[in-house]
């Protein structure tokens, strides 16, 4: 367990330095990722903003991140909430019993509603 627990800590550690490392590069460079799709068609794909969300997140602008990607604002709590479940079971050497249980339904209506955000983001 302590092996497990030392290279999930680890992988938070990396991530930690490569945000934070990101935001300083950004922030004082004004380089960032930019986004293929909204580089080829001129259109917000349901990902733009992602980037600038995260870093309103980091300084506490919570409204902010919200004006930047709304969706995206919703759906971290419970993306950081996986990985953490999955993280959990991967210490304790346990299988999945609560995800195992979510129908596919549910994927193909957070995908629906993705696209929709999507759609709508580049009519509005």
């Amino acid at each position: 367990m302590k092996n497990r627990l030392n290279k999930v800590i680890k992988k938070y550690i990396i991530l930690v330095i490569i945000l934070i490392s990101y935001f300083f590069i950004n922030k004082y460079t004004g380089f960032g990722i930019p986004c293929p799709f909204h580089s080829i068609t001129g259109l917000e794909c349901p990902g733009c903003g992602i980037t600038r969300c995260l870093f309103a997140i980091i300084q506490f602008k919570f409204k902010e991140a919200f004006y930047y990607n709304p969706l995206v604002f919703i759906y971290l709590p419970f993306i950081v909430a996986f990985f953490i479940y999955e993280d959990y079971l991967f210490i304790y050497n346990k299988k999945d019993k609560i995800l195992v249980k979510i129908p596919i339904i549910f994927q193909y209506i957070l995908l629906i509603i993705t696209i929709g955000f999507g759609i709508i983001r580049n009519i509005i």
